[in-house]
């Protein structure tokens, strides 16, 4: 049984309650002052704190998509995701291949022309060799004879580190919420494609092309939109692309949007950040190189080379988040380095966590949606 099942869940929590009932009921009979008894106490009390934590910590990855299976929990998930086997395309040589599907949670989700498609999908880059797997949100509109030949927008959907790429339709739910804000006509029908940043796991690459490593900058800016658009009814213009992420996945769609406004319009970060870290998920991202190192940080970027024609969106919150007060630095630098357009949202509180996310979600796809075109 995987990390993420629910069998799993139910049996640690089963456990710990099992667990707790039988500490209640042998207490007495342990309440003496010989060393069994003290080590039956002892014993029972480590097991049942044990099991609890099991199943809070289980509970909290279903509910955040930390972690996708036990061998990345353990670290051993250890691929490093470059795959110079041609075979490992499409079975029609193509850079995208349909691997499954499944509804989507909403009223009439069984129906695609009502509720859309989610459909998963493997992807291996034309220029990098970089695969991964991904999955695709197509709204009703893409299945409905009348839209037969429409080109829809796309919007890259981007996790944080380490995440999943479910936690993007379960814990983020980001395909019912674009369908909700098309069916009210908050926002035109996108395709989102939604995937984890991690594509060297458990390396954290930070959307950086690593010298000798991961290329992963060139795969999110060439590939995986050129993989995307051959396949699907997708626009191959900056106009008809955007990218959204958290955490990590935001910092990555702010530089995607900064360093290659050629290839995406429009670019929102929740919660993100402005550089590169280089920590012990890292490990050494540039190698001595310090234009890279540079290039990394984006308010260095935007400082120091010609201001993209792109627009950003970012968010925080006044009381929650440690990028408050960089956030208002990122903004006040992005005013002044026309023609690079920022937008923000700012809550009065809100953590670094699912909750304050699903709360920027909605006003988020607005935002990319007014700044894209399909057709």
């Amino acid at each position: 049984m995987g990390l993420t099942s629910n069998k799993v869940l139910v049996l640690a929590v089963s456990l710990a309650v099992l667990l707790f009932v039988g500490t209640v009921w042998l207490w007495p009979r342990l309440a003496r002052r010989s060393l069994g008894a003290v080590g039956g106490r002892i014993g029972l009390l480590l097991a049942t704190q044990v099991a609890i934590v099991l199943a809070l910590g289980l509970s909290a990855n279903q509910a955040f998509g930390f972690y996708a299976s036990w061998a990345d929990l353990l670290g051993r998930e250890n691929g490093q995701g470059v795959v110079l086997d041609h075979t490992a395309a499409g079975a029609d040589g193509g850079p995208l291949r349909v691997v499954g599907t499944q509804e989507v949670s909403v009223a009439g989700g069984s129906r695609p022309r009502v509720g859309g498609q989610i459909q998963e999908v493997a992807v291996v880059g034309r220029t990098t060799r970089i695969a991964t797997r991904a999955y695709v949100y197509l709204p009703p509109e893409y299945f409905q004879p009348r839209y037969r030949t429409r080109t829809f927008p796309a919007v890259v959907v981007l996790t944080g580190y380490p995440g999943t790429a479910q936690a993007l339709i379960k814990g983020l739910p980001y395909p019912q919420t674009a369908h909700e804000e098309a069916k009210n006509g908050r926002a035109q029908p996108m395709i989102l494609v939604m995937l984890r940043p991690t594509v060297a796991p458990p390396r954290d690459t930070e959307c950086v092309d690593v010298p000798g490593g991961p290329p992963t900058e060139s795969f999110f800016a060439e590939d995986l939109p050129d993989a995307v658009s051959a396949h699907y009814r997708v626009g191959t213009k900056p106009g008809n692309w955007g990218v959204v992420g958290d955490s990590t996945g935001g910092y990555c769609a702010l530089k995607l949007a900064v360093h290659h406004p050629q290839a995406y319009a429009a670019g929102a970060g929740l919660s993100p950040y402005y550089a590169a870290p280089t920590d012990a998920t890292t490990g050494d991202l540039f190698h001595g190189d310090e234009k890279l190192r540079d290039e990394a940080d984006l308010r260095w970027y935007l400082g120091h080379r010609p201001a993209p024609d792109t627009s950003l969106l970012v968010t925080s919150s006044r009381q929650g988040e440690a990028n408050y007060q960089d956030t208002l630095d990122f903004i006040e630098l992005v005013k002044s380095r026309p023609p690079t357009r920022i937008s923000s949202i700012v809550l009065d509180s809100g953590g670094h966590n699912f909750n304050t996310w699903r709360r920027e979600i909605p006003p988020a796809l607005q935002w990319l949606s007014g700044r894209l075109t399909g057709r």
